[in-house]
């Protein structure tokens, strides 16, 4: 379990060579030594530094196991295999594709690829984790959504429906769980500086990874269910959820 102190014994990063995921963890790292097991794509030419990151951030011990967010027959074995060593404390779902905006829509097979990858795998994991954070009566997931899936917009609306699915699933899920000792973290950032947005111009209240994961523990610690990153993002979202749809269509974003 996390201890008094907010340590955790053990973690699990679904998306396991995530940037976001991988600064997550090493933030708890920071906190005291715990075992880390990274569920990434076979084949995935970071797992091996995404593993060396995690020892040098301080894990007692580092897994990297396969994982396929679309192979949704795989997904109990793979869980399974997560949890062999004994109960999990904290369970990270940083996996995700954001891809062509303008190709999405227009191409049926990415389309569907990022809705697999982003929203129903996501579920799928989310499920089977979910049961097992209940047998043990404990469990904190930490879940990226994205501000882009709090009202979704025609610059990136394929992106943004995965993201608001993804979101009101894990928000719920933890709704479900409250009562067996599960908590879930929900967290909205806008742009963050990954390999992910590289070739994306970079937007106002863009945040560095290292900010996210502060905030991450810092939320857990706080027993909170929400947030933003940064936190400031919450008061633009409230905004733009209230302008009217014929002038928000015309906005720039």
């Amino acid at each position: 379990m996390i201890n008094a102190v907010g340590v955790p014994q053990s973690i699990l990063v679904l998306g396991g060579t995530s940037e976001i995921g991988l600064a997550i963890s090493a933030a708890f790292l920071e906190k005291g030594p715990a075992k880390v097991t990274l569920a990434a794509l076979p084949g995935d030419p970071g797992r091996e530094a995404a593993e060396a990151q995690m020892r040098a951030a301080g894990a007692s011990d580092v897994r990297v196991i396969d994982f396929d967010a679309t192979d949704f027959e795989s997904h109990p074995g793979v869980i399974d295999e997560a949890f062999a060593d004994g109960d999990v404390d904290i369970c990270i779902v940083a996996f995700g594709l954001l891809g062509d905006a303008e190709e999405l829509w227009q191409n049926q097979r990415k389309a569907v690829q990022i809705a697999q990858v982003n929203y129903t795998g996501a579920v799928s994991v989310g499920v089977l984790v979910g049961q097992k954070f209940k047998a043990q009566g404990h469990g904190q997931f930490i879940t990226m959504s994205s501000a882009a899936g709090e009202r979704v917009r025609r610059s990136n609306f394929v992106y943004g429906s995965t993201k608001a699915g993804l979101d009101g699933f894990y928000l719920c899920l933890g709704e479900a769980l409250e009562e067996y000792g599960v908590k879930s973290l929900v967290i909205r950032p806008g742009q963050v500086r990954t390999r992910m947005s590289a070739g994306v111009k970079e937007a106002p209240l863009t945040v560095n990874k290292e900010d996210v994961a502060a905030l991450a523990v810092r939320s857990v610690e706080a027993g909170k269910s929400l947030v933003w990153a940064p936190p400031t993002f919450r008061w633009v979202m409230m905004i733009l959820k209230h302008i009217p749809r014929p002038i928000f269509r015309k906005l720039p974003i």
